[in-house]
């Protein structure tokens, strides 16, 4: 069985995944893929990783959590979504650093199931779009707390998944950028489901139709249904060039509100970010699904 534990991160799913998935019900049903519902298992893995402390369940306790969770009984891959898998909001930036407890959640979620074969995907999200969303989620909370000192610079993803890649043990880490969701999103939902490229799956525009205009949409759907690509490169091109015309200003931008941040911050903070993302696409130990 292969178990695949989507990890967030915080400010770039909000489950749109796992819905996007469960939209396809004979598919996944076919390929022995299991996307339960996410209050059916989010309790239940937290409650297990308490009980076990981090170490190895013995089969009778993976055979209880696959009862809670679900049930089906002949399941090939089955798929967990939580960006608190990684951590509360609240300890996204600490005195020990950005993301830091994330590597330590590797081990404790995978001993859930020891005798599975493990997967970890994870969309990384740039700090200058993560911090500003994180404060918008918790107005109550200062800049000075939601930050424990750090600066915005030293806010580094490459840190975060050499630290995965480390503590998967060899299990596979799937990594993307949010903010290429756009382009790759098929890409994302057949990585997540283990389902060939060759099917298509319900879902597959669902984020286009959410950042784009309502016309724009239909024209683009119309365009894809018309004059179908033939090669993922053709498709993110025709998808690129519908976006620059239709997408809504509103869906790609935010008004960053935060002391100190001015545009030469953000601008440097994105190319730390971007700097980190080119290393990692070469990283060793890392599936990075590129547009």
């Amino acid at each position: 069985m292969q178990v695949v534990y989507h990890l967030g991160a915080h400010a770039t799913d909000e489950d749109s995944l796992v819905r996007c998935l469960a939209r396809n019900p004979r598919v996944l049903e076919e390929n022995g893929v299991v996307v339960p519902h996410p209050r059916r298992y989010r309790m239940v893995l937290r409650d297990t990783l308490l009980t076990l402390k981090g170490a190895e369940a013995d089969i009778e306790t993976s055979d209880a959590v696959l009862a809670a969770v679900t049930d089906k009984e002949d399941i090939n891959r089955i798929i967990f979504s939580h960006e608190y898998f990684m951590c509360i909001p609240e300890r996204v930036v600490t005195d020990k650093g950005f993301y830091a407890m994330v590597p330590g959640k590797l081990e404790p979620l995978a001993n859930i199931f020891p005798d599975a074969e493990i997967e970890f995907h994870l969309a990384m999200i740039n700090p200058a779009t993560l911090i500003p969303a994180l404060a918008q989620r918790d107005p109550e909370r200062s800049y000075e707390d939601l930050m424990c000192g750090r600066d915005p610079r030293d806010l580094r993803w490459r840190t975060v998944v050499e630290g995965m890649v480390d503590a998967a043990q060899g299990h596979k880490v799937v990594v993307w950028c949010n903010e290429d969701a756009p382009l790759i999103w098929p890409e994302i939902m057949h990585s997540l489901s283990g389902i060939g490229d060759d099917v298509t799956l319900n879902g597959e525009q669902m984020i286009l139709k959410t950042i784009m205009t309502e016309g724009g949409f239909r024209r683009y759907a119309d365009y894809i249904l018309n004059n179908p690509p033939k090669t993922l490169e053709q498709r993110r091109k025709v998808t690129m060039a519908f976006l620059d015309k239709f997408a809504k200003p509103e869906e790609l931008e935010m008004d960053v509100a935060l002391p100190g941040w001015d545009e030469a911050m953000i601008d440097e903070i994105t190319a730390l970010y971007e700097a980190d993302i080119d290393a990692i696409a070469q990283m060793a130990g890392v599936d990075f699904i590129a547009p």
